[in-house]
């Protein structure tokens, strides 16, 4: 496998982007320290008591990874991280492979034509009001996303497995890594997580994997992090619906 060198037009974007994320990083470790000082629960989390809706999801795994792969027969029309997040070309255009992430609902804003693919999602989702994002991220054949951090803890991030590509030893080949403990997830199981915990991808294999990422509203905060939770979305949904990004596939 050979990497290819980030097109001219990526390099430009990440260099136009620089001051901007370094605004956004500034704001992201403001926010995590508020909520740093007030919470004190490990990266990886308990799914029965932080997100129980999550075994539907689990359950249902074979369904939704159906619909992805239904998803993914269109690969090159599905938008690459950055395209949508321009904040996130660090992590995403840093090694000319492609991440790419079919998003289906961002913070309660949702994108109906990209729902309407996959019912079975859009209906779980729809009985489950915590969560507040529904991507599948595609992560192409050698893909490396660096070691970052998520910007604030009021959410936390939800990861179930639905194509793994295996090794030669026939190990899951993408190793998930959350504050230092690397994590090899089979299909079908669920993670959840602090992302505001440094966390990294790798992987190593010649196939793409495939997973659904959730953004799930976080239980049992302080009142004053439950209000800033709720301001901080709200913020976010307008940025989303003011820049008309643009999702569709």
């Amino acid at each position: 496998m050979h990497s290819r060198e980030p097109s001219a037009a990526e390099t430009q974007s990440i260099r136009a982007n620089t001051a901007t994320n370094r605004l956004y990083e500034r704001g992201a470790r403001l926010i995590r320290g508020f909520y740093d000082r007030r919470l004190h629960e490990p990266a990886v989390l308990d799914v029965a008591r932080y997100f129980p809706d999550a075994q539907r999801f689990a359950a249902n795994w074979q369904m939704l990874r159906a619909e992805a792969l239904h998803v993914a027969a269109s690969v090159a029309r599905i938008p690459r991280f950055h395209e949508v997040m321009r904040e996130q070309a660090d992590i995403s255009a840093n090694d000319g492979r492609d991440w790419r992430m079919y998003i289906m609902q961002a913070y309660g804003v949702r994108f109906e034509t990209n729902m309407a693919r996959c019912p079975t999602l859009a209906a779980l989702v729809a009985q489950s009001p915590d969560v507040l994002s529904a991507s599948f991220s595609l992560l192409a054949p050698g893909k490396h996303i660096p070691p970052h951090r998520g910007p604030f803890r009021g959410i936390l991030r939800g990861y179930l497995v639905l194509s793994m590509p295996r090794d030669a030893q026939g190990r899951p080949a993408a190793t998930l890594t959350v504050d230092g403990q690397p994590y090899r997830l089979q299909e079908g199981e669920f993670l959840l997580w602090d992302d505001t915990f440094e966390h990294e991808v790798n992987n190593v294999s010649d196939q793409t994997r495939i997973v659904l990422l959730l953004d799930v509203r976080r239980a049992g905060m302080p009142i004053v992090l439950r209000l800033l939770t709720r301001g901080i979305i709200v913020l976010v949904r307008c940025g989303i619906r003011l820049r008309g990004t643009k999702v569709a596939v």
